[in-house]
């Protein structure tokens, strides 16, 4: 049995359920379990472990990833996807990403793993779904259990290539029963469902626009064989998104995701920019998630998300940064900035969203989305995970009015302190699980040799 105290926090976001904030808290763990939560004063003063926040640090849980595609990474900045909407973006990629290798996979993972942990992230989602060169989802997730990432490992796929009407080249598609077998044996081989389990399957197809009706309804089937394994998709991401749907299945993204029983309280969809009112109503009736991606819609020039619409209806949603090729940045508390501004932006409202919604669409958001009731709020019986942060560094000065909102409406950009699982993975600003002078090094010469080749 090992404990941790974590005493003297001048602010204690809980995210319970009366969203309480304690002033002179303390929190005590118990193998990577949170036992007690209160004033310092009730607590116990010693553990096996001690973090004595001296000074002003706010305590928070940490944030949710809900999508992200880590192998983007070494195509960060490519000159001629900069310009490009969803689908040029993509047709100038597919060639690039056709060279990724395992050891591309596993750099670019443990980089994403850290990025995400430095910025405040406990917990993460990434999509994967295209694998020459002998690249497998195990590659990635092994690196990212080095790293300590609370994960959820998305077994995507292409199947429908150029010449059967899909979007991306033959040369990366694979077939349909190859997919259904490896998504089997990973399920088997990863999927933990325990609670606090630090490694999750999804099945993951990629989009309407590159696999098949069928391999949609196979692939949620297989997924519901197994408990707590999940789907995940893109869904009218784009107007062109939207357009191929119904020139090729009659249908709008949400009747089509109704159509291959892609909804329901096993499901989250990324974007949902051009989602409809009807296809609003579905998923709000179906408890179906949404997986919001501001910088990224912003970046292609896809739109903006309703958002609000999505809350109000009911419906899950959470944050996702989504790819380092479409961001192209991996830092969740930005992207939670970007959420709250651009739900301004989008109404023409400044009420649209406040800075207290869009931290909690980044952690309980992020949680229901994913299917967790272990993470995303700081209380006895859920995990510890939480992030530290110094209320005395410069971007933060003089909004001591209202600390925990001004997370959101200044400028965070790192923490403090990060733990997953009880684990002490960012001390005092630095990484403790990788070096990262080296894995920048790798990173840039594999991203060097993709684009040269």
């Amino acid at each position: 049995m090992s404990t941790l105290l974590v005493r003297n926090i001048h602010t204690l976001v809980t995210m319970n359920a009366v969203r309480e904030e304690i002033k002179g808290a303390a929190m005590l763990v118990r193998d990577g379990v949170i036992e007690e939560v209160g004033r310092g004063a009730d607590l116990p003063t010693t553990a096996e472990e001690v973090l004595d926040l001296k000074g002003r640090h706010l305590v928070m849980p940490g944030l949710v990833n809900t999508h992200h595609h880590f192998y983007q990474t070494l195509t960060r900045a490519i000159p001629a996807a900069q310009n490009a909407d969803l689908f040029g973006w993509l047709k100038s990629l597919y060639p690039i990403w056709a060279r990724l290798t395992a050891e591309g996979v596993r750099a670019s993972a443990q980089m994403c793993a850290a990025e995400l942990i430095l910025s405040g992230c406990t917990t993460a989602s990434d999509h994967l779904y295209i694998f020459p060169n002998d690249a497998t989802l195990d590659d990635e997730i092994r690196a990212v259990q080095d790293i300590g990432l609370r994960f959820h490992a998305s077994r995507g796929s292409m199947s429908v290539g150029a010449s059967q009407g899909g979007l991306p080249p033959d040369s990366v598609v694979e077939n349909e029963s190859e997919i259904l077998r490896d998504s089997q044996r990973l399920i088997d081989e990863w999927h933990d469902n325990r609670r606090y389990s630090m490694t999750r399957m999804t099945l993951a197809p990629c989009s309407p626009f590159s696999v098949s009706p069928a391999l949609m309804r196979e692939s949620a089937a297989l997924a519901r064989s197994y408990a707590g394994v999940r789907l995940h998709t893109h869904l009218a991401e784009s107007k062109s998104d939207v357009d191929y749907s119904v020139a090729t299945f009659g249908m709008t993204p949400g009747r089509y995701a109704e159509s291959v029983g892609w909804l329901g309280p096993d499901v989250w969809h990324a974007h949902c920019v051009w989602l409809d009112d009807s296809g609003i109503a579905a998923f709000a009736r179906t408890a179906t998630g949404v997986a919001h991606c501001p910088c990224s819609n912003m970046r292609l020039a896809s739109g903006f998300a309703p958002v609000r619409k999505l809350r109000q209806a009911g419906v899950p949603v959470g944050l996702g940064t989504d790819g380092a090729a479409s961001n192209d940045a991996t830092n969740l508390f930005r992207e939670t900035r970007q959420a709250f501004l651009s739900a301004r932006v989008r109404d023409l409202d400044a009420a649209a969203m406040t800075a207290h919604a869009a931290l909690e669409i980044a952690t309980l958001g992020g949680a229901r989305v994913l299917g967790r009731d272990d993470i995303g709020c700081l209380a006895p019986g859920m995990a510890a995970d939480f992030i530290c942060i110094d209320l005395d560094r410069p971007e933060l000065a003089g909004a001591c009015h209202d600390p925990v909102a001004a997370l959101v409406l200044c400028d965070v950009g790192s923490v403090n302190y990060s733990f997953i699982n009880g684990r002490r993975l960012v001390d005092q600003g630095q990484l403790t699980t990788a070096e990262l002078p080296r894995l920048v090094e790798t990173v840039n010469r594999l991203a060097a040799h993709m684009v040269q080749a």
